[in-house]
């Protein structure tokens, strides 16, 4: 998590600096010789991925509410008093995370995380939140709602997940039927009323020829991920043969999702196991017989969508299997 801390005073910027040394982000300060506090929020709020304002909430409030968006995508934002009694998070307290912030520096300070969510105040399970620390997807985020007002009325919800979760199941669940469960944790969306919960765990392989421009190999992405109905950002890995570490299309493709390229050399690739579409041509030019699908089954995994081409791109889908804990892991 990417952290932008603003103080206002001397008193101020003492404590943010300490909360940096603990949790580290840039750290500013408002007024004479600092930053503007409409430029520095406009900044931050695109670019980090949590605001700590260590000053009067009403300061913050104003600051931030031209920006704010929607839950699913909007920072986590924390206001802290210049004394540290107490820490409350104003925006995306469960998806952002900055409930979990709020009691973080809540521990670092002695402070008193003031929480205001509904389930939080009730001891009620937070679907959203749990997915969050469970680094799942909330690819519906309006569907949210719905769940946590049924828990919220003493009401249980039908739960169910491709993979085992550890731990006892929270008050409220119960495992049923993917095609009846409210709550549903797969790769693959499930009925349009449940709330789907998509691990970030989907790679994806890619081979191309030399000079392929960044839009081929992003057209034939957007079209296999709208196929299959997932979202772009349950994307952890874009992966290729070494020969293509320093491919500038595929390059830039990656990093447009914010990954780095990952490759592998033909010889790790020709170790994935698995049954692959071999190629004699590919073999001939890399060394292995096929790029996209074994770059995406590298690290294991099951193979989502099988090589598919188009404008001498080849791309390939793969995910890894989840680690998930009822037991939530901040």
């Amino acid at each position: 998590m990417s952290r932008a801390y603003l103080a206002f005073t001397e008193k101020g910027m003492a404590l943010a600096h300490r909360l940096a040394r603990a949790l580290p982000g840039s750290v500013s300060r408002c007024g004479a010789g600092g930053v503007r506090l409409a430029e520095w929020t406009r900044t931050q709020f695109a670019q980090a991925d949590a605001l700590i304002f260590v000053g009067a909430v009403g300061i913050a409030v104003r600051a931030i509410a031209p920006h704010c968006k929607s839950k699913a995508t909007d920072p986590a934002v924390v206001v802290l008093d210049e004394c540290g009694r107490f820490a409350v998070p104003l925006l995306s307290g469960h998806l952002g995370g900055a409930n979990d912030l709020a009691r973080r520096i809540a521990a670092l300070t002695g402070a008193e995380a003031v929480l205001t969510t509904a389930t939080d105040v009730n001891g009620v399970f937070a679907a959203d939140q749990w997915a969050r620390r469970q680094g799942l997807l909330v690819p519906w985020p309006e569907r949210i709602l719905g769940v946590s007002s049924r828990l919220l009325a003493g009401e249980t919800v039908s739960f169910w997940s491709r993979w085992p979760v550890a731990g006892p199941c929270p008050a409220g669940l119960n495992w049923g039927e993917r095609d009846r469960a409210d709550i549903v944790v797969d790769w693959t969306p499930p009925r349009p009323e449940a709330l789907w919960l998509c691990p970030r765990t989907l790679r994806v392989g890619v081979g191309c020829r030399r000079g392929t421009s960044e839009e081929a190999v992003q057209t034939l992405f957007d079209q296999t991920m709208n196929g299959l109905g997932l979202p772009a950002r349950a994307v952890g890995a874009v992966c290729s043969i070494d020969l293509k570490a320093e491919e500038p299309g595929l390059l830039a493709f990656a990093g447009a999702l914010g990954l780095p390229l990952t490759v592998y050399s033909a010889g790790r690739l020709a170790r994935v196991e698995g049954s692959v579409s071999p190629s004699s041509f590919v073999a001939q030019v890399t060394g292995v017989d096929n790029v996209c699908e074994r770059a995406a089954l590298a690290e294991g995994g099951v193979l989502l969508k099988s090589k598919t081409a188009l404008d001498g791109v080849t791309l390939a889908l793969a995910g890894t299997e989840p680690n998930l804990d009822w037991r939530e892991r901040a």
